[in-house]
């Protein structure tokens, strides 16, 4: 992903500069943001497919994560997923825009959003400690969705879709779940109790 970017950030320097390429940039980042937090909640943590194909994707992209978080192998999004839906969000930004250099700036900000949401990812679950306050947080509040429960704090780059939509709580209120380290239990669509 990263030489990815270097070759679309190469074209973009090599345009002459327009506001809209900025606006487009930005909201790659705001885009990638939301997808973060909807295919973490929605996706991610459907209740076991019946199919074996589906379940096995499942097992790859998040159950397995769960169920083994510190394995790095499970760590990091699959190029096998990751690059359909980059190409998906192209093949749109293009056809709404018509214009190559405005997707290429689009798909710039999802990228980087993708290259900070791994880091966050990783740094959440080795033993290196974020410097900031914010860092520490966003680390603490991972370990929570994985170790507490698993129907809360879904972001991982930024809390913003947690906030917004009412998965951001405070650790003190919420019920430790059964099923946190092993998504292929049978879950009920309930939330859980909060105190």
């Amino acid at each position: 992903m990263l030489v990815l970017l270097i070759g679309i950030s190469g074209y973009i320097i090599a345009q002459p500069f327009s506001w809209s390429m900025l606006l487009f940039f930005c909201i790659g980042l705001i885009v990638f943001s939301f997808s973060e937090y909807f295919t973490h909640r929605f996706l991610f943590h459907l209740p076991p497919p019946k199919n074996v194909f589906g379940r096995k994707l499942l097992k790859r992209l998040h159950y397995d994560h769960h169920a083994h978080p510190n394995e790095l192998h499970l760590l990091f999004l699959p190029v096998w997923y990751s690059l359909p839906n980059l190409g998906f969000f192209a093949v749109v930004t293009y056809l709404l825009t018509q214009s190559v250099v405005l997707t290429a700036a689009a798909a710039s900000g999802l990228i980087v959003m993708l290259l900070v949401y791994e880091w966050k990812h990783y740094v959440a679950h080795v033993p290196l400690k974020p410097r900031t306050r914010f860092g520490k947080w966003m680390k603490k509040t991972h370990l929570l969705h994985h170790f507490k429960n698993e129907h809360y704090w879904f972001g991982v780059s930024n809390p913003v879709g947690d906030w917004l939509f009412g998965t951001l709580k405070d650790e003190k209120t919420v019920l430790s779940s059964q099923t946190a380290r092993d998504l292929e239990k049978e879950l009920d669509n309930k939330k859980p109790p909060i105190h």
